[in-house]
């Protein structure tokens, strides 16, 4: 879609564009200083209104954390139905995501709405990073470590949950608890950020809807990369691989599978490989640190109380994961 799309590189100070798939845009301002830019926003995953905008609220925050940068300012994006639901929702929709905005400290200070079909929302988001201090994600080296600060798998039971709940009759299976995956997912992913950059890795992206498979694979091309994954090693949420086997399997997921599939040598089963192309929202940093620093982010993390797993590491292989049991 970007290919009849003049490229910004080489324009003013831009440091980081779109043409290595990079989680937000990089604008030197002055000296070593520069500003970093993000948009996000999607449909209502969760029924509570309030919760839907705190987790569209810190998935947009996760993009700029993902680069190294402290966010500064947001401005809301919404579409709502005027006709078909209250304004008291759409009320609580901005009041959840600025107050997740608020968590992370920053204001959302104005925005846009339309009135559309569908209920939409989400931040643009401006953050700050001194450009010694930029993670991007195509500065992963081979035989760097792989680390991830979130459990996966929140697409499928999103996926369950919506398909079952309020089925009473022939009901398949009781509906999933969201209560762990939103827990995760309005979770800021700032700590594990600012670990990070102490640390000083390599790389990092965060896990959204291209899956985990997909954002690595970004990271792999952008970097010039291969990549080893242990599909057991990679943290998942309770009942998540239960009810992919049961058959709930998100479309999002699907095409991430059918797509990356040419690009992955695995050995692990089709439900596996699925669950490693799980579509996440909000899910955590996907971080690459080379060995002489893999102790320093590890520290870094068990100071904090911060979770993560060491999942793989990065091979000389270009642009190929072999995904592993």
């Amino acid at each position: 879609m970007l290919s009849k799309v003049p490229a910004p590189d080489g324009i003013g100070d831009l440091l980081v564009g779109h043409s290595t798939n990079d989680d937000a845009a990089v604008l030197r301002i002055s000296g070593d200083q520069a500003i970093v830019q993000t948009v996000d926003f999607f449909t209502p995953i969760v029924d509570d209104p309030y919760l839907f905008g705190a987790i569209a609220a810190a998935n947009s925050i996760s993009d700029v954390y993902a680069m190294g940068a402290s966010p500064i300012l947001g401005l809301a994006i919404a579409a709502f139905p005027t006709g078909e639901l209250p304004l008291e929702v759409l009320q609580e929709i901005l009041r959840g995501g600025a107050e997740k905005a608020a968590e992370a400290g920053f204001p959302v200070a104005g925005g846009h709405t339309i009135i559309d079909e569908v209920p939409k929302y989400g931040l643009a988001v401006t953050g700050v990073v001194s450009i010694d201090k930029l993670v991007r994600n195509s500065t992963a080296k081979a035989g760097d470590s792989l680390y991830l600060t979130k459990p996966i798998g929140n697409g499928i039971l999103i996926s369950a949950h919506r398909a079952l709940s309020g089925r009473k009759l022939w009901r398949r299976a009781e509906p999933p608890s969201l209560e762990e995956a939103t827990r995760w997912m309005t979770m800021l992913n700032r700590d594990a950020a600012q670990a990070m950059v102490a640390a000083g890795v390599n790389a990092a992206t965060d896990v959204t809807g291209y899956g985990l498979i997909g954002h690595l694979l970004e990271m792999c091309a952008g970097s010039g990369v291969g990549a080893e994954i242990r599909a057991s090693a990679v943290p998942v949420l309770t009942g998540a691989r239960e009810y992919l086997e049961k058959g709930f399997r998100p479309a999002g997921s699907v095409r991430n599978a059918e797509t990356f599939r040419r690009r992955v040598e695995s050995s692990v089963s089709e439900t596996e490989f699925m669950l490693m192309c799980d579509a996440q929202t909000s899910g955590g940093l996907l971080i690459a640190v080379s060995p002489a620093n893999e102790q320093a982010l590890e520290e870094r993390f068990r100071e904090g109380g911060l979770f993560y797993a060491k999942i793989g590491r990065v091979t000389d292989r270009n642009a190929v994961v072999t995904l592993a049991g």
